[in-house]
């Protein structure tokens, strides 16, 4: 059977047991998962998904965000469509990045966030007039934070993520962690130090929180 959501259609797969309750799932195939008891009927599991219309819409929309990631590469700002090519390089083209796998997509990923972030770092610390000590570069990905300053052993460590965005924002986050060596603080000194190397910090700030 198949339900629609919002003009899209999608199949229904009922599967029916000797529960007391009905259940609904939806997968990552995207269908939708009902299991019911042996005398529901298909009118009834109509009835079940309209009263649940909006759990169902928040888990469809979820599932097909993470899809399209999985369909996508962003890179500096750009959307690229990924192209399983047996035996590629790694070859970004126009719109179109041909990768043998996902896997060496992710280790060239890698190598281009630390070689990039690297070379922004050098050309940032050029720029400060203040007395702050080079730091050693480190890069992760983190859930919560785009960078992370540690004064105590001198590192700058960045979120892998950040190469998806583009060179602005890179930049914003290596001035903010390097002002922290000025100032290890959010005080108004602090931002006034970010505001002499990145005048348009505001507006990038926002941007990255609202992604």
């Amino acid at each position: 059977m198949k339900y629609i959501i919002d003009n899209k259609e999608y199949e229904v797969v009922v599967t029916r047991k000797n529960n007391k309750n009905t259940y609904i799932r939806v997968k990552e195939d995207m269908k939708i998962y009902v299991s019911t008891n042996y005398f529901v009927t298909k009118r009834q599991v109509i009835h079940i998904l309209n009263r649940n219309i909006d759990y169902l819409r928040t888990i469809v929309g979820k599932l097909e965000r993470k899809l399209e990631k999985h369909n996508f590469f962003y890179y500096l700002g750009h959307k690229y469509d990924i192209i399983i090519l047996s035996g590629s390089d790694v070859l970004v083209m126009d719109s179109m990045i041909y990768v043998d796998s996902f896997d060496v997509l992710q280790k060239w990923y890698k190598k281009q966030a630390m070689i990039l972030f690297q070379q922004r770092l050098d050309f940032i610390y050029s720029r400060f007039e203040e007395s702050i000590p080079y730091p050693k570069l480190r890069v992760r990905k983190m859930k919560t934070r785009w960078g992370v300053c540690n004064r105590k052993n001198t590192t700058v460590t960045l979120n892998l993520d950040l190469l998806q965005y583009d060179i602005s924002k890179v930049d914003y986050v290596i001035v903010h962690e390097l002002s922290h060596f000025v100032h290890f603080n959010h005080s108004a000194s602090f931002w006034d130090v970010v505001h002499k190397y990145c005048p348009e910090y505001k507006q990038i700030k926002k941007a990255l929180k609202d992604e």
